[in-house]
């Protein structure tokens, strides 16, 4: 089983350049960063000082591309994911041309994780409804393949319609970074099986059931589509730092670990870097 590293960054935070050189030479392949825009005010996401909504640290989210551009450049063999880019809140044009020309500035190192967000306001904000964010999330997708497939890509959808355009890079790696689909099963594991090339859901210590008693399923899914179940892996985000639990993971055949780090300054983020990368040792001493 592979490990990686997931953090919420601002301008408080460990810098994109130390934490991925850190991350890479503690054996960890990957480092992953989600998003979000911004958060209108609402009773919903009242302000970073709230009593309610998300933690602090969801406001303050660097860009995720500018922030793996710099990690890209300070590491040589760090995989540089994004966990999860909302698809729906971004134009699908502009959005081939970023997840490519990061693709080929890393040397064909990144990992598209991709969710349709769960915020109403914020995307109403981008123009995107609430109700009909999925089919947006699936048109866009398949826009995308064939920009980054086809010299003259053309697509015509119910929501994303264009005729034949010239659209470069094409992306390093063939024929195109892997999609990792966020879903929660088991009605998203359709949508992770169309859309995706493997399964990205969070692992809750209080119910590590909503991952592993789907993985049966998901193989059925993937093998009914006429593709590899052994190559559709799954990845599971903010896996809980307990050993017991890691160790069930290799257990259940997955493949990537992903542990959250605090969003802290340099010092204290390496530290507890430190302590995830001994009970990763452990996990794999036996």
């Amino acid at each position: 089983m592979r490990y990686g590293l997931t953090v919420f960054p601002s301008d408080d935070t460990i810098g994109p350049a130390a934490l991925a050189r850190a991350a890479e030479a503690r054996g960890f392949d990957s480092l992953w960063v989600p998003e979000h825009s911004h958060f209108p005010v609402s009773p919903f996401t009242p302000g970073p000082d709230g009593d309610a909504g998300p933690p602090a640290m969801y406001y303050k989210i660097l860009d995720p591309f500018v922030f793996l551009a710099a990690a890209a450049q300070a590491s040589e063999s760090l995989l540089l994911g994004t966990s999860v880019c909302l698809v729906v809140q971004r134009d699908p044009i502009q959005l081939a041309k970023q997840v490519a020309s990061l693709d080929v500035l890393s040397g064909g190192r990144f990992q598209f994780g991709v969710g349709a967000g769960w915020h109403p306001l914020e995307m109403g904000n981008h123009g995107t409804a609430f109700d009909t964010r999925l089919a947006l999330m699936g048109e866009r997708i398949d826009a995308m393949k064939a920009i980054w497939t086809q010299e003259r890509a053309e697509y015509h959808g119910e929501f994303v319609n264009f005729d034949p355009l010239y659209a470069w890079p094409k992306p390093a790696q063939k024929p195109h970074p892997p999609i990792w689909m966020g879903a929660q099963a088991p009605t998203g594991l359709r949508r992770v099986v169309a859309y995706g090339d493997g399964w990205f859901p969070v692992l809750a210590e209080e119910n590590p059931g909503a991952v592993f008693d789907h993985l049966a399923a998901l193989r059925e899914r993937v093998e009914r589509a006429g593709r590899d179940p052994d190559a559709f892996e799954t990845s599971v985000y903010m896996c809980p730092p307990q050993a017991d639990l890691v160790r069930r993971c290799q257990d259940e055949g997955i493949a990537r670990a992903i542990f959250l780090l605090d969003p802290l300054p340099e010092s204290a983020c390496l530290e507890q870097l430190e302590r995830l990368a001994e009970l990763v040792g452990d996990v794999e001493a036996g």
